[in-house]
């Protein structure tokens, strides 16, 4: 990869590129393709999914890696429903506000974890701005549960941002995840089109927040390539998360949901990601995590056993 060019020094560039809808970029590169969704495991693990009425991120975000994870035992649970209060342009779970809690999942969510027989649990939900904390705490009862059941139990919770709540942060923070993440998803140019209503900097200030507290948690973030993001804004971007005390950061393609979705604007190569993670070490990042098919909660149980 050329060297970049500073954004200060070059910089910010307000019009350099706007998000486009439309049809999805022909031709998907061979590196993409995935293996068929079959398997033992995997098709156990959706029959338990649907008898405990679990929703996982892996199923809502159409994730490439699903048929490998579930082979392995292996998923994202998504709690607090299957509706978002946010329209970001790349994802592809469904939208809605409805102020409604389904009481019952963590006790659901523990007995699914308990049938798996899972060592490492990895918790996301969609945005939650209709409920007054965001859902953090539903958050901590679903620990509170895990631990219950697994006191040994390793658990990383990828949240959203709790729109800015300082309280709502706490509290998940004080049930003690071992990994807390928060996914920046993109550069700090393209936030107003492709997550809406969601702040870069209130995002890095919160990965901040995380690092600052006594005895914190592993701290991780993760981005998507193809988006229209610029190399110096990449290198920008991972100089912030190291600033912000980020351990992990995970890379990976941005793949086009629908037509309705953000396009990509460019698939990068296998290469291009391995030099990524290399700039990344470079600039002090403990670990990058960086391929065409990584997703957020990609091999999140090895990266925490390494740097353990």
């Amino acid at each position: 990869m050329a060297e970049p060019v500073s954004r200060k020094a070059a910089g910010e560039g307000k019009n350099r590129t706007k998000h486009v809808m439309g049809e999805p970029r022909k031709g998907k590169p061979s590196w993409l393709k995935v293996k068929p969704r079959a398997g033992k495991d995997y098709f156990e693990l959706r029959r338990l999914f649907a008898e405990q009425g679990l929703n996982t991120i892996c199923a809502e975000a159409r994730c490439p890696n699903t048929a490998e994870c579930w082979n392995h035992r292996t998923a994202t649970f998504l709690i607090l429903g299957d509706r978002c209060t946010r329209r970001c342009t790349f994802c592809n779970v469904g939208y809605g506000w409805s102020g409604e809690v389904d009481r019952d999942e963590p006790r659901r969510l523990a007995e699914g974890v308990a049938a798996l027989g899972l060592r490492h649990v990895v918790l996301t939900s969609v945005d939650r701005d209709d409920l007054p904390d965001g859902g953090a705490s539903v958050f901590v009862e679903c620990v509170q549960r895990l631990r219950a059941l697994d006191a040994e139990l390793r658990i990383e919770l990828l949240i959203p941002d709790f729109a800015g709540k300082p309280a709502a942060l706490e509290a998940v923070l004080d049930a003690s995840p071992e990994v807390l993440a928060h996914n920046l998803e993109t550069v700090h140019r393209l936030y107003p089109g492709v997550r809406p209503r969601s702040s870069y900097r209130a995002s890095l200030d919160l990965l901040r927040r995380v690092g600052e507290r006594p005895s914190p948690p592993v701290v991780k973030t993760g981005i998507m390539l193809g988006l229209g993001e610029e190399e110096d804004e990449l290198v920008e971007l991972m100089e912030d998360v190291r600033e912000a005390g980020v351990q992990i950061l995970t890379i990976g393609q941005y793949l086009q949901p629908s037509p309705r979705h953000h396009r990509v604007e460019r698939f990068y190569t296998p290469e291009e990601f391995a030099a990524l993670a290399d700039r990344g070490r470079d600039l002090g990042l403990p670990w990058v995590e960086s391929g065409p098919l990584v997703r957020s909660s990609y091999h999140a149980a090895r990266q925490h056993e390494a740097l353990g």
